[in-house]
């Protein structure tokens, strides 16, 4: 798994009229190649009298799965642009569908490209960028009795508190990158002056906006 990667906040839209043509991007965060298809297939339902519904997709840990669609625009002007564009934002399982209604206008090779690297980038930027960090939930047992001073020492720390359970012990569960675990552990047991133990659990990504 890898430790963080970037990739659009959720779904969005964004119109640009170009040349009186009109440039509508729609953006998704898809998971797999079934999930980007069946996006694409939705907006060209949607837009079913559209002109064009060019599109491209990155999915996977190392973008195993990329697949460009110029959708009846000359080859090479549509597609690779958005593609090229998710690859330079460093996005990942993220699809990208650019539908077009033609204005009258003709842009040519280099206007195409130029008009769908702009549509899907600002399509981006609207929907909004996330970056998804792998962290590791590590349970701290303690006794009642060092509950305020964790409690206030962690509001005050670079970590994030997922629960807290009162039961016979308190336990405290909190998010930590996987390689801050060993640095963590100490500052608890520190902390409580060793009497805290803690238990690793499950490994889950955290989003926070870029």
């Amino acid at each position: 798994m890898l430790q963080s990667y970037l990739t659009v906040k959720g779904k969005g839209e964004h119109e640009i009229i170009i040349e009186k043509s009109r440039f509508i991007s729609h953006i998704a965060r898809t998971e797999s190649e079934e999930e980007a298809q069946a996006f694409i297939q939705h907006i060209k339902k949607l837009h079913k009298d559209a002109t064009h519904n060019c599109s491209a997709y990155l999915i996977g840990e190392h973008d195993q799965i990329q697949k460009a669609l110029d959708d009846g625009e000359p080859s090479g002007t549509a597609g690779v642009p958005i593609l090229e564009v998710l690859k330079k934002k460093g996005l990942k399982d993220t699809t990208v569908v650019v539908t077009r209604y033609f204005g009258g206008i003709k842009l040519g090779a280099g206007g195409l490209i130029r008009a769908y690297s702009k549509s899907t980038s600002e399509g981006i930027d609207a929907t909004g960028v996330v970056e998804r960090k792998l962290m590791r939930v590590i349970a701290t047992f303690i006794d009642y009795t060092w509950l305020g001073k964790l409690e206030n020492e962690l509001r005050s720390s670079i970590y994030k508190v997922k629960e807290i359970h009162y039961l016979e012990n308190v336990i405290i569960e909190t998010y930590v990158e996987e390689t801050g675990k060993e640095a963590f552990m100490t500052w608890m047991t520190e902390l409580t002056n060793g009497q805290s133990r803690m238990e690793e659990g499950e490994q889950l990504y955290l989003e926070r906006e870029k």
